[in-house]
């Protein structure tokens, strides 16, 4: 196997990633994906937030996101409203939290640590730039199967203790996030209905400002 790499977003891997957002999620409505013309604002306005995994010049996965304030005492929102337009617009240097906008893996590179190093790397740059920690939109691939019988609330607790396994939430929570809330509509997806688990990872080494 090639040796994969990684890299902060550059102009030059814009299609690229566009193209592996959309083929990954094929039930969300275009509108709530990347566009191309969005990740160029990405690379102008934060690629130091922005991770791609390479396979020689092949983009195999990427997570991307932002600096913002959070209100945990008003939880509910989209995607869109939270970090404007093209998922970025919203940045703020100063903001006390990474947002999570997008984090994906090419189906056929899943197993190889892709997402776990991915993950990695936001915390890295949580811990560099000593923010509070990471919050996002946890996307729920499994509800779909479960979503005729049970809430959005009742298939995240069962995930949570373990009675049921998600692709995706799981494999967060098993990297250190914990669910906060649920997210009503966070997306237009006919696969699990919009419904998003509000997940949130804490920096242990975050210092408050004097």
């Amino acid at each position: 196997m090639s040796e994969l790499r990684y890299v902060n977003l550059t102009h030059d891997l814009a299609e690229q990633c566009a193209a592996l957002e959309h083929r990954v999620f094929p039930h969300t409505e275009p509108e709530g994906l990347f566009t191309v013309e969005g990740v160029h604002a990405y690379a102008d306005i934060f690629p130091e937030g922005f991770f791609v995994c390479l396979d020689a010049d092949r983009v195999v996965g990427q997570a991307a996101g932002i600096f913002l304030d959070f209100d945990f005492d008003d939880t509910q929102h989209t995607i869109a409203e939270i970090t404007g337009e093209h998922q970025c617009a919203n940045h703020n240097a100063a903001g006390d939290w990474y947002y999570g906008t997008d984090i994906v893996v090419d189906p056929a590179y899943r197993r190889r640590g892709i997402g776990k190093e991915l993950y990695e790397l936001r915390k890295d740059v949580v811990r560099r730039f000593n923010k509070k920690g990471i919050v996002a939109g946890g996307y729920m691939p499994g509800f779909a199967a479960h979503k005729d019988e049970m809430a959005a609330a009742a298939y995240i607790d069962r995930v949570v203790a373990g009675e049921i396994y998600d692709a995706t939430l799981s494999f967060q929570l098993a990297n250190g996030f914990e669910v906060r809330g649920v997210l009503e509509g966070y997306v237009e997806d006919d696969h699990t209905d919009g419904w998003h688990a509000l997940i949130v990872w804490d920096n242990p080494d975050h210092e408050e400002s004097a």
